[in-house]
C-alpha cells in the first residue's frame, strides 16, 4: 500500500478514442453447408420451432464451433395470407410466425411512427411513406463474434446467385453499402445504410429507388428484399441422389399448387421459414465487411518533479536508521520507480502500471510516466 499520494489535476488526463477493424470474410460453401454427411449439413442448425436456420463454422456439435449467424425470413401485414391461383386459394405456410418475425425485427430495427404503429421495412430509406415497401424479407442476423461493436460502414458486400436453377445458377449479383460512406440514417437500433446491386445503382437516375435491402451496422443485421431474386425463374426441386446426398434438396420452397416449379413466389407462400432459409443459404457466393471495436483510453500524465518520490517506504529501504542505498551521508538519495497506482478520492486502488523496466529517480531528475487505462 502507498505511502505518499499525488493528486492529478484536470491537465493530467486525457481521454482518446481508437477504432479497430478486422476483415470478416464468409464463404459460400459454409453457408451452404461445407461439413455434410449422410445428406445433412452438420454445420447448419435447425430447429423444431422452424423460426430461423442457425449457420456454424464448424459442425455445431464440436466445441470449437463458432455461431456466424442466423437466417430466417418474415413478411409484412400488408402481404396477403393467401394467394389466389386458377386451382383456388392457396393458405400460406406458417403465415403466423412470418409475419411475427417480420414484426419483431421492424419494432426493434424501425421503431414505432407518430400513430404507434410498427414501421415497416422501406427500401429507399424515406419513412412513413407508402413507396419501396419492403413487405417479403430475408434476416441475415450476424453473431457479436464477428460483427464486434458494429459493422464497418460501406465495407458490406453479398454475393448471390439470383436467377437460374439449383444446378446451374446464374447472374451473381452483388450487394453492397455502396452509398453509406456520405449518407446514412439511424434508426431505434442505431444507424443503417440502403442495399444496393451495384455502385452505380447507388448513384444512378433512381437514387435509393434501386436500393434492394438494408444493413443495420450496429445489430448487425441485414434486411434483403425477396424481390432481388427472379420469381419467374425455375428453382426446381431436384430428385438427384447424389445431390440430397451433397447436402439436400436445393430450393426455396414447394409451389403446392402455384404457378412455377419452386419459385421465389411459390416459396415465400407456400415454403416453411426453413425450407426459404436453404434455399437462400445456398444461393450465396461470398458475404464480406469489416467490423469495429470500439477501444476507449483514459491517458494519465503522471509527473513526477525534482523533489518527489526519492525515497521509498518499503521497510527494506532503511537498515539501521541508514538507507541501503547511501554510502556517504553526503551521497543523493535515489530510488527506483516499477509500478504506479491509481488511487480513488478515497484512496483504495483501482489499477496499476507496471513499467518495463526500473526508471532511476532521484532529485536531480524529473519523469513524467504517461499511463493509458483501456476499456
Amino acid at each position: 500500500m502507498a505511502k505518499t499520494f499525488k493528486s492529478l489535476l484536470g491537465d493530467d488526463a486525457a481521454n482518446t478514442r481508437t477504432l479497430l477493424h478486422e476483415a470478416i470474410p464468409i464463404t459460400g460453401t459454409i453457408v451452404s453447408g461445407t461439413y455434410s454427411s449422410a445428406g445433412a449439413a452438420n454445420n447448419i442448425k435447425t430447429f423444431s420451432h422452424g423460426m430461423f436456420t442457425s449457420v456454424y463454422d464448424y459442425p455445431f456439435l464440436s466445441s470449437s464451433a463458432n455461431h456466424i449467424f442466423d437466417i430466417t425470413y418474415g413478411h409484412s401485414p400488408q402481404a396477403s395470407s393467401s394467394v389466389k391461383t386458377s386451382a383456388g386459394a392457396v393458405v400460406m405456410s406458417q403465415g403466423a410466425k412470418k409475419l411475427n418475425i417480420y414484426n419483431q425485427m421492424a419494432q426493434t430495427l424501425m421503431g414505432y411512427d407518430v400513430s404507434g404503429n410498427i414501421r415497416l421495412f422501406d427500401s429507399d430509406g424515406t419513412l412513413d411513406d407508402s413507396t419501396s415497401i419492403m413487405n417479403h424479407c430475408f434476416f441475415l442476423n450476424f453473431t457479436r463474434l464477428l460483427t464486434k461493436d458494429e459493422i464497418k460502414k460501406n465495407s458490406f458486400r453479398m454475393s448471390l446467385y439470383t436467377s437460374g436453377s439449383v444446378v446451374n445458377r446464374k447472374t451473381n449479383t452483388t450487394l453492397g453499402d455502396y452509398a453509406s460512406a456520405n449518407e446514412f440514417r439511424t434508426s431505434p437500433a442505431g444507424d443503417y445504410g440502403l442495399l444496393f446491386t451495384s455502385s452505380v445503382g447507388a448513384s444512378g437516375p433512381l437514387g435509393n429507388a434501386a436500393s434492394v435491402g438494408l444493413v443495420f451496422y450496429q445489430a448487425g443485421v441485414a434486411v434483403i428484399s425477396s424481390s432481388i431474386f427472379d420469381a419467374g425463374a425455375a428453382y426446381a426441386p431436384s430428385t438427384s441422389a447424389a445431390l440430397i446426398a451433397a447436402g439436400g434438396v436445393r430450393e426455396f420452397g414447394p409451389p403446392s399448387g402455384l404457378a412455377g416449379t419452386g419459385s421465389v413466389s411459390g416459396a415465400v407462400v407456400s415454403g416453411t421459414i426453413t425450407q426459404i432459409a436453404n434455399g437462400l443459404r445456398h444461393r450465396i457466393d461470398d458475404i464480406d465487411f469489416n467490423n469495429t471495436i470500439e477501444l476507449n483510453s483514459a491517458i494519465y500524465f503522471c509527473r513526477i518533479n525534482h523533489n518527489e518520490f526519492n525515497y521509498s517506504s518499503n521497510p527494506t529501504y532503511v537498515s539501521g536508521s541508514k538507507l541501503r542505498v547511501k554510502n556517504n551521508v553526503n551521497d543523493l538519495p535515489v530510488t527506483y520507480i516499477t509500478s504506479v497506482g491509481l488511487y480513488s478520492p478515497d484512496n483504495e486502488l483501482l489499477a496499476v502500471a507496471k513499467l518495463s523496466e526500473p526508471i532511476r529517480k532521484d532529485p536531480n531528475t524529473e519523469l513524467t510516466l504517461r499511463v493509458r487505462l483501456d476499456y
